[in-house]
């Protein structure tokens, strides 16, 4: 039997380390940087990026990311950092070691594959951070675990988590924060569900994510049918002239007012973590737009975060992929 410990990885996508212009634009030198993200050639990519990408977004992303930063950091950050740390409590009497890490920037997943080498960990769990699959996103992770790993020697032994968009148990913390929140505050005329876009050619080419997003809405409709509120879903943050997935978010909320819909509450199940694309864009920017449009009443649910429901959660997902290994 294998007693070493076995390392648990949370992976999230990347933050800049601060609201400055110079590190927002290496955060997007990277995250732009990667061919699963666009998938144009380098050579006519590149160019458009260093030329013009990112010498004029950077600086129009310093007020939205100074609007939502916290005392400690980005909201991305503290909220897996203290995932982590409280999924570490949770299963503090097993035989496991939880690190957290980001896709892009810090803190970088080739240091805490170390980290957790050097604490003797022979077997490393990875734990992407997006219930929902997509090559952009858990694909490009893979990846990078796997160029990381051409270096070493002695590889450690990976399990990785592709999806949890429909497990029981991330469908019952959402539902159950959900419940909670209109039983404090009563229910909307409409619950709008806005997931991260994506590239329509991406779908067409076989990407499964729509699909995924599509389940765990189905799944929500079930566990919130006794609340009688209609569930819509919608898809955010489109980037750059292609076409992408539909309904866009923004579009959905400012048509909601001339429907009669006018006391909406969103959230974003694509996210278990708050961050720029919640807090900044739906919170802020689509709320502003939905009242703008006749709107009177717009909530954000927050996302998961570090709720002890969640947590708890988290915890089971991760026991059942260990399997053996535990």
């Amino acid at each position: 039997m294998n007693t070493t410990p076995i390392g648990v990885l949370l992976v999230n996508l990347g933050t800049p380390e601060s609201f400055q212009v110079k590190d927002i634009r290496q955060y997007l030198k990277l995250f732009l940087s990667d061919p699963r993200v666009v998938e144009l050639p380098k050579w006519l990519w590149q160019p458009i990026l260093r030329g013009l990408i990112l010498p004029f977004r950077a600086p129009k992303l310093v007020h939205k990311y100074r609007s939502i930063w916290l005392k400690d950091g980005s909201p991305l950050f503290v909220y897996t950092q203290a995932q982590a740390k409280a999924l570490q409590q949770e299963l503090a009497t097993e035989n496991v070691v939880v690190d957290m890490a980001m896709r892009y920037g810090n803190p970088d997943l080739g240091s805490a594959i170390e980290r957790l080498k050097k604490q003797a960990c022979e077997r490393i769990l990875i734990v992407p951070m997006y219930p929902q699959y997509a090559a952009s996103t858990t694909a490009t992770l893979f990846d990078r675990v796997a160029e990381l790993s051409k270096t070493w020697r002695e590889q450690p032994d990976y399990r990785f988590i592709k999806r949890f968009c429909a497990h029981p148990d991330y469908i019952q913390s959402l539902s159950t924060k959900i419940a909670r929140y209109w039983d404090k505050n009563g229910t909307p005329q409409r619950l709008l569900l806005s997931f991260h876009g994506l590239p329509q050619r991406a779908v067409d080419l076989g990407d499964p994510y729509q699909q995924d997003c599509q389940q765990t809405a189905a799944l929500l409709r079930d566990a919130l049918s006794v609340y009688n509120v209609p569930i819509d879903i919608s898809f955010q943050s489109q980037f750059g002239k292609a076409k992408w997935i539909e309904p866009a978010t923004q579009a959905v909320l400012e048509a909601y007012p001339s429907q009669g819909i006018k006391q909406v509450d969103v959230i974003c199940p694509g996210f278990v973590a708050d961050c720029l694309e919640t807090l900044e864009e739906i919170q802020l920017g689509c709320a502003d737009a939905f009242k703008q449009k006749g709107g009177e009443q717009f909530r954000y649910i927050p996302c998961l975060n570090d709720d002890p429901e969640w947590i708890k959660a988290l915890a089971n997902i991760v026991r059942e992929r260990l399997g053996s290994w535990s």
